[in-house]
């Protein structure tokens, strides 16, 4: 299992993935799930994984194959037009890739080669857009009334990020938001951990902003995940007292 995040702020587009692949008792693997490519100045954008490794790893490949030489190699990421190519582009390779594992299977056998995707990033002359792309091959888009996606492990992390999240907020409290928003998850979950990946990306920069890895021993987010367990049993412990009469 998994767990990403891409959010859209009215600052720019912010990422977050977690690295862990596979979780048992003596047995813990890790795998890069957020993957990044730039022309600064004309174009940024962010894609992040979920499901089956050998399909979202194959996908990467290709993308990022294509991108090498893009008069040479069609279609790519970097010669798209608009970001809604982008993701059209990303979730026709996706299909293509299950449809080539699928070959001499049973139709039955379809989820087990299953893989989402959240795009993002803007390409210059446009705004930042952000994309959910299915195992099918479509997708949705980010608007104001759905501006987060989550792919993986969802249902731990999401109270938090519908109560917390403004789109008026900085880069700084929504990378804040998004560790409690993990943190609960890789409580809750042990097939979701560190290290986490984040990206963000500012409106008309069309570049990385910043992009850094948050490891296990980090202090900020050790104080985050420890703080926010206090703050939790101080507002429970606030609460008005129940009673049976």
């Amino acid at each position: 299992m998994t767990y990403c995040v891409g959010m859209r702020l009215n600052q720019g587009l912010v990422f977050m993935s977690d690295t862990r692949t596979n979780a048992g008792l003596d047995n813990i693997a890790t795998a890069k799930k957020m993957h990044t490519w730039q022309v600064p100045g004309e174009r940024v954008i962010t894609i992040m994984t979920a499901g089956n490794l050998a399909t979202t790893q194959a996908v990467i490949g290709l993308i990022d194959e294509r991108s090498k030489a893009p008069e040479e190699r069609s279609p790519s990421i970097l010669a798209a037009p608009s970001m809604f190519q982008v993701a059209r582009l990303v979730g026709r390779t996706l299909k293509e890739v299950i449809a080539d594992n699928m070959t001499g299977q049973d139709q039955a056998m379809a989820s087990a080669f299953g893989a989402t995707m959240i795009v993002g990033g803007q390409i210059k002359g446009s705004e930042p857009r952000l994309f959910l792309i299915y195992p099918e091959g479509n997708f949705i888009e980010a608007s104001d009334d759905n501006p987060f996606f989550q792919i993986g492990e969802t249902k731990y992390g999401k109270p938090i990020l519908v109560r917390a999240y403004d789109p008026d907020m900085s880069f700084e409290n929504a990378i804040k938001l998004l560790m409690v928003s993990f943190d609960s998850t890789i409580k809750s979950n042990l097939s979701v951990g560190l290290p986490l990946d984040y990206v963000i990306c500012r409106v008309d920069e069309m570049q990385i902003g910043y992009q850094d890895r948050i490891e296990d021993d980090d202090p900020y987010y050790t104080t985050v995940s420890n703080g926010w367990g206090e703050a939790l049993k101080n507002a429970f412990g606030q609460l008005p007292q129940f009673s049976f009469d």
